[in-house]
């Protein structure tokens, strides 16, 4: 395993930024490469801790020669969100600087070529990590972006083109759900992932062998040393069963039977009123439409202080709110509906 370390310049004389890069050498050049980087939103660990989790079964296969495919790993791909502290809260998702979502204005380039990529000696400091994370995922057969959610199951964001290919991705790492996608406006790292590749002849696109997709753990409080264990299995289980990783001891995972969307089948279900949010539901609950799903406190103690939420549709939940405060207009849940929504969102969702 070799280690590097990459330094984005500040937006001021003195300031900089750094993180590791971690690569494993392939024996097999036709072999499918990968690459793995987690904590993009800087306070989003489960990743981090399965990346962890993950290192020895690697090293293992290597010093046991059975790394077939250039594998680079990113345990940590934000410095500029993991400094970035408001009166002792952690602020990883958002850079101060610029108010952009570190998941967001990624450049979209019309074919995988990194010489396509902006200057990276101009910009602002965040535009600089993003296009150097490009630069050293352009090119990887496998693309991972390890995230989470709130309080949710584990699922993916999957690009319509590469479902049900990615099929046996989604069951190795056994996630709960797998949320289908057809464009990105936004720019995230994900789309920039997938994008260059949709309109390249079918010999470089390569679709068969391509995986691109954000992989949310669970919730942000589930940094546990178990889950990170199960999560370095699926995430191994995955490269071995891609070619990747050699492992001929490892039995193959079962098809994958969680729920698979499209994303316009998702409610977000914004809150009415400000308040304390008082949940009926919880992820993996399976809800009728009208079954109440949540209520606002939000005149604790009149009584007309209260407001309750109900399903617009039958479906599961696939997340909810980890903090219970809300303000009005803001997303309580995640339902993933049996049909499309009536307020549908294009694009991509929070994340």
């Amino acid at each position: 395993m070799q280690k590097s370390i990459e330094r984005i310049a500040g937006d001021s004389e003195g300031v900089s930024y750094e993180f590791p890069v971690l690569r494993f050498d392939g024996s097999d050049k036709a072999a499918p490469s990968a690459y793995l980087q987690a904590a993009l939103h800087a306070g989003e660990l489960p990743g981090v801790v399965a990346i962890d989790a993950l290192m020895p079964m690697l090293e293992k296969a290597e010093a046991e020669g059975r790394i077939k495919g250039d594998i680079t790993i990113v345990p940590q791909a934000n410095p500029i969100g993991r400094a970035q502290y408001h009166f002792g809260e952690h602020q990883g998702r958002f850079h101060l600087g610029t108010r952009t979502n570190f998941n967001r204005g990624f450049p979209l380039l019309a074919a995988p070529d990194p010489t396509l990529l902006p200057d990276a000696a101009f910009g602002t400091a965040d535009q600089r990590l993003k296009t150097r994370l490009l630069q050293l995922s352009i090119g990887h057969d496998i693309v991972l972006d390890l995230h989470c959610d709130d309080e949710g199951l584990a699922y993916l964001y999957v690009h319509a083109s590469l479902w049900p290919a990615m099929a046996d991705c989604a069951a190795a790492m056994g996630v709960d759900a797998v949320i289908l996608w057809g464009e990105d406006t936004d720019g995230t790292f994900e789309g920039a992932s997938i994008t260059p590749y949709l309109n390249v002849p079918a010999d470089v696109a390569r679709f068969d062998r391509r995986v691109a997709t954000t992989v949310e753990y669970r919730g942000i409080l589930d940094v546990d040393g178990a889950l990170a264990g199960a999560d370095a299995e699926g995430l191994y289980r995955l490269l071995v069963g891609r070619g990747v990783v050699l492992d001929q001891a490892l039995s193959t995972p079962g098809s994958f039977t969680g729920i698979v969307a499209p994303l316009e089948n998702i409610d977000m279900m914004p809150a009415p009123r400000a308040g304390a949010v008082l949940y009926d539901v919880k992820p993996g609950d399976r809800v009728a439409k009208g079954a109440l799903l949540a209520t606002i406190v939000h005149a604790p103690g009149e009584a007309d202080g209260r407001t309750q939420v109900f399903a617009p549709q039958a479906g599961i939940i696939l997340t909810r709110r980890s903090r219970r405060i809300i303000r009005a207009g803001e997303d309580l849940l995640k339902l993933v509906g049996d049909r499309k929504s009536a307020d549908a969102r294009s694009g991509t969702l929070e994340d």
